[in-house]
């Protein structure tokens, strides 16, 4: 096409990129507009059949690239519509937005001050704003952001590992005694996945048992680690969640560093969803303990709204990264350079391409101040409440669990009247389980809502219903049930 940097391209790529900006103002204003759908729902095979997405020898023209971009928006979930309500991350931030586009118009990469030069002091000045959040002392230590939860997790093991047995950095596992971690059977699936990646197994991965709200027993914990230790094996991480993804239960972490502290293992808290309560005054008790930990998941895309993608990873001890990622590419982190090489942070990541993530939590905390995400995040726990305080005694609804959500999930059946006066026997269940997912199914092709349902042990189908979009209102909540109601009368 005729765009920059042909010659005399400038006209055509301003029109071009404005024609773009528009597609996407119009797509940002109907996110918001109630009476629009939140999905445009087609099946996979349905989708491919209907246009040509292939890709071609020829180029196309300039009109048909913008179709394209339409197109794709057309199908898009509306993960900012305020009735959008199926994952942990949703809603969509105006100064965050903006801060995406400009990093993807600076277009460079995280690994050195020399090529990144603000961000990598906006990466420094966050986190340890965030350590200080946590509750280390003028916010020592060290941290990154990753691509996700799960990956900061990773992280969190491997540092884990390195700390108690370097040698595993050269030798490999081989060199090593069989480590085990230990999680709670509601933790996220990516503690045993980074497990596997980093060649420790999913075997060596305990699972500690959760009480009704589904935190984590600590008696269990410390019965498994001597069990463990009996058997020869070496425990060497905790992983403690607070805010698991399904029930939003918050391990209590205070005894948890106590038994981590007895026993000298490594304790890291999964706060990948519950770590935005750290900043309100009223909810962050729930996350009394977190500063006793070694290492922490925070993740501002989720509960704080910051758009896709936004995890930290934080450790308290400074330097232990750097030791136990680098790998001194001279090529990169060369040490005769004219700057402090302090600020070359690419050395203790994982990756070498890292895409600039700070930049969209650094802007929306300097438009909103921490009071901001506070107001915003005690209104999406506001929220929740109200929700369970309209269906707990509600004729044709179970909660899951007994007692108020202490995070925004909200978890429950819904009774279609066929079900209500029957007995609790396996065909109830079994006609229960369907009840859901018919449902769910049902608002995708009406286009009205999303809520996302899963079984989780013996209970089957419920509803998890999650807010974290702060332009959800008391009206939006009060739709949901009508909609469940309409969609779920005649099962």
């Amino acid at each position: 096409p005729d765009l920059l940097p042909t010659c005399n391209g400038e006209i055509t790529t301003m029109s071009f990129l404005q024609d773009v900006v528009d597609i996407l103002l119009q797509y940002v204003v109907k996110s918001f507009d109630r009476s629009t759908k939140v999905i445009d729902f087609h099946y996979p095979n349905e989708l491919l059949q209907e246009y040509n997405w292939e890709l071609a020898d020829q180029p196309q023209t300039l009109e048909e690239i913008l179709l394209n971009c339409r197109t794709t928006l057309k199908y898009a979930i509306k993960t900012g519509h305020p009735r959008y309500f199926n994952q942990l991350s949703t809603g969509l931030d105006m100064v965050g937005l903006a801060a995406d586009w400009l990093t993807s118009a600076a277009n460079t990469n995280m690994f050195t001050y020399e090529i990144a030069p603000v961000f990598v002091l906006l990466e420094y000045v966050t986190l340890r704003k965030m350590r200080e959040m946590v509750g280390w002392p003028g916010g020592c230590g060290d941290g990154i952001f990753s691509p996700g939860g799960a990956i900061s997790n990773m992280y969190a093991m491997l540092i884990a590992r390195f700390k108690m047995f370097p040698e595993v950095k050269e030798k490999g596992m081989a060199a090593i005694p069989r480590l085990v971690a230990f999680t709670s059977e509601h933790s996220h699936f990516s503690v045993k996945k980074g497990a596997a990646a980093l060649g420790i197994g999913t075997d060596s991965v305990i699972l500690i048992r959760c009480d009704e709200r589904g935190k984590m027993i600590p008696s269990d914990l410390e019965r498994r680690i001597v069990e463990a230790k009996q058997k020869g094996f070496v425990p060497f991480l905790v992983s403690a969640t607070a805010g698991t993804t399904v029930y939003g239960a918050f391990d209590p972490l205070i005894a948890i560093a106590d038994i981590c502290k007895k026993y000298k293992i490594w304790m890291h808290v999964d706060g990948a969803w519950g770590g935005g309560l750290l900043m309100s005054r009223k909810h962050k008790w729930k996350l009394n303990g977190v500063e006793r930990a070694n290492s922490v998941t925070w993740n501002p895309h989720k509960m704080m709204g910051v758009p896709l993608q936004c995890s930290a990873l934080l450790v308290r001890e400074e330097g232990l990264m750097q030791s136990c990622n680098q790998m001194h590419a001279s090529y990169l982190f060369q040490q005769d350079k004219h700057y402090d090489l302090s600020y070359d942070t690419g050395d203790k990541a994982l990756q070498c391409g890292r895409h600039v993530d700070v930049f969209k939590l650094w802007l929306m905390w300097r438009a909103k101040g921490t009071t901001g995400f506070e107001a915003q995040i005690d209104k999406c726990l506001e929220l929740a409440e109200y929700l369970y305080n309209k269906i707990k005694n509600r004729e044709g609804y179970e909660m899951v669990f007994d007692g108020k959500p202490q995070h925004t999930n909200v978890c429950f059946w819904y009774i279609p009247p066929s079900l209500r006066g029957m007995e609790d026997n396996e065909e109830r269940t079994s006609r229960l389980m369907k009840v859901a997912p018919v449902i769910k199914a049902r608002m995708m092709e009406y286009g009205t809502t999303m809520v996302s349902y899963q079984p989780l042990g013996d209970k089957v189908n419920f509803f998890r219903m999650v807010i974290s979009n702060p332009a959800a209102t008391h009206q939006d909540i009060d739709f949901l049930i009508d909609e469940i109601e309409r969609l779920g009368q005649d099962l």
